[in-house]
C-alpha cells in the first residue's frame, strides 16, 4: 500500500547530530518538524531543552540519544542520562547499546543493562530505541541484539549511529522483519539521503527512518523539488 505524504513523514525521525549544528539550526528544525508533522526530532542531549521551548503545545514529539556514539559508557551515567532528558522534555531515547560487550561475547552483561535502561525510560513514560551500530557487528551478533532487545521489552531496535563506518543497510532490516518475533519495531539510520533507499528501507521492514535529509525527502515524495539535503554523517 502506497503511503500518503502524511504518513511517510511520520515514518520520519528527522535528525541534526552534526558536531557543529547551532542553535538557530535545532530551531529551524523543530519548526520544520511542525511543519510536516514528522515522527520526532532527534538531537543531543543538551538541546532537549530548548526543542522543548520551541516546541511547547504543538503535539511534536522530542527524541535524544544515550550513551552516544560509542556506547561504552556506565550504566549509571546512562541511567543519569535518560532521568535528566525525561526531566528536560524528552519523550524518546536512542540508547546506543554496548555493542563493543556483544562482540566480546558478554551478552548477558548487554541484557541486563538495556533491562535496566528500557524499565527505567519506561517509567518516564519514554519510547526506547536501541541502537546496535551493525556496521561493527556479524549476522550472529546482530540477531543476538534482536533477540535481547525483544527480550527486555525494547521499543525499537535501531542499525546504525550515523557516526560508524556504514549506515543502514537493507540485508539488516530484512533480517531483523524476518526473524523478529513479537511487537518490536526496526529503526534504520546513517546514511539515508534518497527517496528510492528510504521507500526500499520501509519496504522491508523499517517503521522509522533516522536521517538528516527528512525535509529533502518529504519534498521529493510529494513531486516537488528537492530541498538540499543537510550534510553530516546522519
Amino acid at each position: 500500500m502506497k503511503l500518503t505524504p502524511e504518513q511517510f513523514a511520520a515514518t520520519l525521525d528527522s535528525t541534526n547530530l552534526r558536531l557543529d549544528a547551532t542553535a538557530a539550526e535545532i530551531v529551524a528544525l523543530c519548526k520544520e518538524a511542525q511543519t510536516h508533522r514528522f515522527a520526532c526530532v532527534m538531537i543531543y542531549p543538551a538541546s532537549v531543552l530548548l526543542a522543548a521551548q520551541v516546541l511547547a503545545g504543538t503535539g511534536v514529539r522530542i527524541g535524544t540519544v544515550i550513551g552516544f556514539p560509542s556506547g561504552r559508557f556506565t550504566t549509571a551515567a546512562k541511567a543519569a542520562e535518560i532521568d535528566a532528558m525525561a526531566s528536560a522534555g524528552a519523550h524518546e531515547v536512542d540508547i546506543v547499546m554496548n555493542y563493543a560487550a556483544l562482540r566480546d561475547g558478554r551478552e548477558a552483561d548487554v541484557a541486563a543493562e538495556l533491562a535496566e535502561l528500557t524499565s527505567r525510560a519506561h517509567g518516564h513514560g519514554q519510547l526506547v530505541k536501541v541502537i546496535t551500530e551493525n556496521c561493527y557487528l556479524n549476522e550472529a551478533q546482530i540477531l543476538a541484539a534482536l533477540n535481547i532487545c525483544e527480550e527486555v521489552g525494547v521499543d525499537f531496535i535501531k542499525t546504525s549511529t550515523g557516526f560508524g563506518s556504514a549506515g543502514a543497510k537493507l540485508e539488516h532490516i530484512k533480517l531483523w522483519a524476518e526473524k523478529r518475533r513479537g511487537l518490536i519495531k526496526i529503526k534504520a539510520a546513517g546514511g539515508i539521503k534518497t527517496l528510492p533507499d528510504a521507500l526500499a528501507l520501509i519496504a522491508a521492514g523499517a517503521e522509522r527512518l533516522g536521517t538528516s535529509s527528512a525535509s529533502a525527502l518529504l519534498a521529493e515524495y510529494r513531486g516537488e523539488k528537492s530541498a538540499t539535503a543537510a550534510s553530516g554523517a546522519y
